[in-house]
């Protein structure tokens, strides 16, 4: 066992036998929804895991340890504390060392998921290049975080506030294979069609579970990153959507918001301007990608036995 890692016992009796299991982060929790949305879809997230075969694990630091796998009394607190700390890699040896609550974002998730040899994720949608990050240099950490740590991210694609062409191009760079799944057009989060053609495409969880393997045997280390169009149902389409995260930015520029804060501010607005609908949305996506992230850990598994 590792210092400050605590595996729930469902994770680590699933883990040691060999069964599925798909880590959940913590951040859309305490900052990406509000409550008690957020504490009800992550329930709700975790019972669709369940539903489809695999065992959920939902990261969080808890008092200063690494706990994977959280009762739903812990569900409830992330959901409602305000002193939680939103935690990227960089942030992990402080909220550790001090002991304090931490909800963890995709390149900590992945980093705890790793620790404990959990080797899928599901997410809503990942960081990544900012739009103007030619003059600020604000790249997220999570795509640094995916070419090293051997877990593999299931998510609507990249966070439409973000600048979706320049992030595909770090991944290349990176060496992250992109799968979109059963499309050829690369997702945006809220929409189908970010007007990106996907890097790669792949139609069923057994074709993913066995690009994986072959990577990982490979000796070739990274994530994958696999995205899975939001509903068709529940979309907001690109161009209505892009409206409001211009109006976004610019409030949140004239606002003096930054960093770790910006993307929180900027859904929080979008949720607001569009009176309720993408968080309708928001919901909609991590629930279909938990879908789908718990089929391809039962492939994976079976590929392992």
């Amino acid at each position: 066992m590792k210092p400050n890692l605590h595996i729930h016992p469902e994770v680590a009796a699933a883990l040691r036998d060999g069964e599925p299991v798909v880590a959940l982060e913590s951040t859309i929790i305490s900052h990406g929804m509000p409550y008690p949305q957020n504490v009800a879809t992550a329930r709700e997230v975790e019972n669709i895991v369940r539903e489809h075969g695999a065992v959920p694990a939902t990261i969080a630091i808890i008092k200063g340890i690494c706990t994977v796998g959280l009762s739903s009394e812990e569900l409830e607190y992330f959901g409602q504390a305000k002193e939680v700390h939103k935690v990227s890699l960089r942030d992990m040896p402080y909220v550790i060392s001090q002991g304090l609550y931490g909800a963890t974002t995709v390149a900590a998730t992945m980093r705890i998921a790793a620790m404990a040899g959990i080797s899928t994720f599901v997410t809503g949608g990942i960081g990544g290049v900012h739009r103007g990050a030619e003059k600020n240099m604000d790249i997220s950490a999570d795509l640094t975080e995916m070419q090293q740590t051997n877990v593999a991210v299931i998510s609507a694609g990249v966070k439409s506030i973000l600048d979706i062409g320049l992030t595909l191009e770090y991944l290349e760079t990176l060496g992250v294979p992109v799968v979109t799944v059963g499309q050829e057009a690369f997702p945006s989060f809220y929409s189908q069609d970010s007007g990106h053609k996907s890097p790669l495409q792949l139609n069923t969880p057994q074709e993913i579970a066995a690009m994986l393997k072959v990577k990982w045997d490979m000796g070739l280390n990274g994530s994958v990153l696999i995205a899975n169009p939001v509903p068709a149902d529940q979309e907001i389409p690109a161009a209505a959507m892009e409206e409001h995260i211009v109006l976004a930015l610019d409030a949140a520029s004239r606002a003096g918001v930054r960093g770790k804060d910006i993307t929180p501010y900027l859904l929080s607005y979008i949720a607001k301007h569009t009176n309720g609908e993408s968080l309708d949305a928001n919901i909609a996506l991590i629930k279909n990608n938990a879908a789908i992230g718990a089929k391809i850990a039962l492939a994976y598994a079976a590929l392992m036995d």
